[in-house]
């Protein structure tokens, strides 16, 4: 056994060896050729609660090698190039959305919408989405939901609502990270047919 394990070091010596020899100065100063991009513009969030987009532009340094070495501070070589791109990223300044209410006649389409653009830009597998309802009361007690299964995952669609479909639903956002990164809650009120709805 003793042998064996002695047999390993040749090989880990080795790759270290070759690890060492990657980090020469030679690839260091190649490395400081990357060029540098820096944000010259970015928009507000698109949502002031959970998962929003802003959109950022961002331009590449004309001598990103001189603008690395510069003290903070110092702005002389640091100008910015024309070559530039627009790119749009996830933003989120709360997760709690809080409750919002929707009163709706019996026999209308009813669509709760958990992601909405961040869906579209994102895709659908970056995040899991959860729903509970709590029926027949609107609420944003967590004590009195119980789960709801719905069949799309990033909203909940009654086509046509009942009156047994009021209630609170609440949907909570997590990313691939397992961190929660929206929970909003949506009151809906169902009329009777044929009851004028003062709301709309």
């Amino acid at each position: 056994m003793l042998l064996a394990s002695e047999g390993l070091h040749c090989p880990l010596l080795l790759l270290f060896l070759l690890f060492f020899l990657l980090l020469h100065p030679v690839h260091l100063e190649e490395a400081e050729e990357v060029p540098v991009e820096v944000i010259i513009d970015s928009s507000p969030c698109s949502s002031t609660c959970g998962l929003g987009l802003k959109t950022q532009t961002l331009c590449l340094l004309r001598d990103s090698k001189t603008a690395m070495e510069e003290a903070p501070g110092r702005k002389d070589g640091t100008e910015v190039s024309e070559v530039c791109r627009v790119h749009k990223v996830k933003c989120q300044e709360s997760w709690q959305c809080g409750l919002r209410t929707v009163t709706v006649t019996s026999g209308q389409r009813v669509e709760v919408d958990c992601l909405g653009e961040v869906m579209e830009a994102m895709g659908t597998f970056s995040w899991r989405v959860s729903w509970r309802y709590a029926r027949g009361i609107i609420t944003s007690d967590d004590s009195l939901f119980a789960r709801w299964e719905a069949p799309e995952l990033d909203r909940v669609i009654l086509d046509p609502v009942r009156e047994e479909d009021a209630g609170t639903y609440r949907c909570d956002v997590q990313d691939a990270g397992f961190r929660r990164v929206k929970r909003v809650y949506w009151g809906v009120r169902v009329l009777p047919a044929g009851i004028l709805n003062l709301d709309q």
